[in-house]
């Protein structure tokens, strides 16, 4: 009777253990993570992808706003450029394949950028250049893994870790996907240096639906080694799977 009792006893202890600690390993076993980190990564791009947007810097002795536009065909090809204000206008950044390159209208000059500054701020914002022109690709570049989905913050989400390869060429020592679980729609992005130490954090706002795909509208990158500054992004138009030919994505192009 006494023995019956405790294996009782254990069943519910287990099933209580089960209930509270397991839910979130059981389910993340059936996910995808690589279908969610793609989803992450094409989430302002289809095949196509024409928009206007516009990029505020915050810092702690200037602000500054741009007015941008932006084009790009598959994984391959992206360009950029500022239609305001004046005086930086037509500054233009084009990305084929692993090839990237600056225009500066004022002195009609075309630079192009190794990949060694691909990590380097654009245009004074808190933002890379490879942030803006999407050379990296998380599926490739990383080895990953669910390491949490539940209820956060009254959210339920999915929370991805990755880790560079040894071959790949990021800065990033982690990163940190976090996205909403039903639709894969990401709230925060979390980057960690070399050291693992937080670096900056990457937040996701105002999902819309915009020509038929539902995107946030606004996101914000806030790093932590510089208190109070941040740079925001805040999409007006963007448009998917139209008609752009390949030669749009040219030197000839970059400098019109």
């Amino acid at each position: 009777m006494v023995i019956s009792i405790m294996v009782r006893l254990s069943i519910i202890a287990a099933w209580v253990i089960f209930k509270i600690f397991l839910p979130n390993f059981v389910f993340a076993s059936n996910l995808n993570p690589e279908k969610i980190l793609d989803s992450v990564d094409d989430l302002y791009r289809s095949n196509t992808s024409y928009g206007i947007l516009t990029l505020s810097v915050t810092t702690t002795n200037w602000q500054r706003a741009l007015t941008l536009e932006q084009w790009s065909k598959g994984e391959d090809r992206h360009l950029i450029r500022v239609l305001k204000p004046k005086k930086e206008k037509g500054l233009t950044t084009l990305r084929v394949n692993a090839n990237v390159w600056n225009y500066m209208p004022k002195v009609k000059r075309v630079v192009k950028i190794p990949s060694s500054m691909m990590a380097s701020s654009w245009m004074g914002s808190h933002f890379t250049n490879d942030d803006l022109v999407k050379q990296s690709r998380m599926v490739k570049d990383y080895t990953f893994s669910v390491t949490y989905e539940g209820k956060r913050e009254g959210k339920n989400i999915i929370e991805i870790s990755c880790i560079p390869k040894k071959d790949a060429a990021v800065v990033w020592g982690k990163v940190e996907v976090i996205v909403f679980r039903d639709n894969y729609i990401p709230l925060s992005i979390i980057y960690y240096d070399e050291d693992l130490q937080l670096s900056r954090t990457l937040n996701f706002t105002n999902i819309q639906m915009m020509d038929g795909k539902k995107i946030p509208t606004q996101m914000m990158m806030i790093p932590v080694d510089e208190p109070g500054e941040s740079t925001a992004i805040q999409w007006k138009k963007i448009q998917f799977d139209l008609t752009i030919n390949d030669d749009f994505f040219s030197l000839r192009k970059l400098q019109q």
